[in-house]
């Protein structure tokens, strides 16, 4: 008597349903022999920062980067919970120029949101899948050094308080973390050298200054939109890549959320950093379709000579 499936066909397609599945996996090669060891900076904040899903989503790319052979490094800011905090400590939120008007009082309120909340809640997140994730801010071991911006408004400096500009960046501890295969999580503040004081630090130039300090691959920045619009708000017909100058002219006529992002895009390639990306964090997992797949789903800014010899 046969012992036999009775149907051998029917077998044979059950055995291979999860053959997509391979597929995809194969299609991800090139990606990850071209990123094997690179390092990646992720800026983490827009709905990914508040949606529990996405930020369940993204910590499980950032993971899968890590063990694809990739060395992320996360920077976040935090500002709607900020926003938050400040309300419910009876502080007036101000902005002028496009920044957070930052009094001592307040600063205090965005050191404890951002390193005491958004970081830990990041850091719980990335370690449910093992021992990973560091977090520090830029105040440890001087890994960003600020002194105070002063926005110009009608051509005049305005004091907006504890708002930082970076003026030097230390990796030390932020290799040290990556050659011990760890994944640092950054909180964007800083402290002066010169007067001592703590200042809040744009998160995109924060990541952008970052990425080029650590000679990074590639700069990932996760925005609420689907990436940098061609001609907004009468199309929104996504660009998928320009170059550095082609960005740079465009940078006048940009809204003014997503002046620090591509700004800090330009800074990253034009200072070594391979290829830069503004891409939706609306999407779950975009940060893996980016990566590795032809599907790019954001706006990629590569440096100008990259452009021209033609390379992806």
């Amino acid at each position: 008597m046969s012992t036999g499936p009775s149907n051998p066909a029917a077998s044979s397609t059950r055995k291979h349903t999860a053959l997509p599945k391979a597929q995809i996996l194969i299609e991800a090669l090139p990606w990850l022999t071209r990123h094997q060891g690179k390092t990646v900076v992720i800026k983490f904040g827009g709905n990914a920062m508040v949606d529990e899903d996405l930020k369940a989503a993204f910590a499980q790319d950032v993971v899968f980067l890590h063990h694809a052979g990739l060395k992320p490094v996360v920077v976040h800011g935090g500002g709607p919970q900020i926003s938050r905090q400040l309300d419910a400590a009876g502080i007036v939120s101000e902005f002028k120029a496009g920044l957070r008007v930052t009094t001592p009082e307040a600063m205090d309120v965005v050191r404890m949101v951002l390193a005491g909340q958004v970081q830990r809640e990041l850091v719980g997140l990335l370690n449910q899948h093992g021992p990973l994730a560091v977090g520090l801010t830029g105040e440890d071991a001087h890994t960003i050094t600020a002194t105070q911006h002063f926005p110009q408004i009608d051509g005049t400096a305005v004091d907006i308080g504890r708002v930082g500009e970076i003026t030097a960046i230390d990796t030390g501890a932020i290799e040290a973390l990556l050659a011990d295969g760890r994944i640092p999580v950054v909180s964007s503040i800083a402290r002066s050298q010169d007067d001592g004081h703590v200042y809040n630090v744009n998160a995109d130039t924060a990541a952008a200054a970052l990425a080029a300090a650590l000679d990074a691959e590639t700069l990932m920045v996760l925005t609420d939109v689907e990436g940098l619009y061609e001609d907004w708000p009468n199309s929104d017909d996504v660009i998928s890549r320009l170059t550095a100058t082609e960005l740079e002219k465009l940078l006048p006529e940009l809204a003014s959320g997503m002046v620090p992002k591509m700004q800090g895009c330009l800074h990253a390639v034009r200072n070594g950093v391979t290829t830069a990306r503004v891409i939706d964090g609306r999407v779950p997992h975009s940060i893996l379709l980016e990566i590795f797949t032809d599907e790019g789903i954001g706006t990629m800014v590569v440096p100008d000579a990259q452009h021209a010899q033609g390379e992806s």
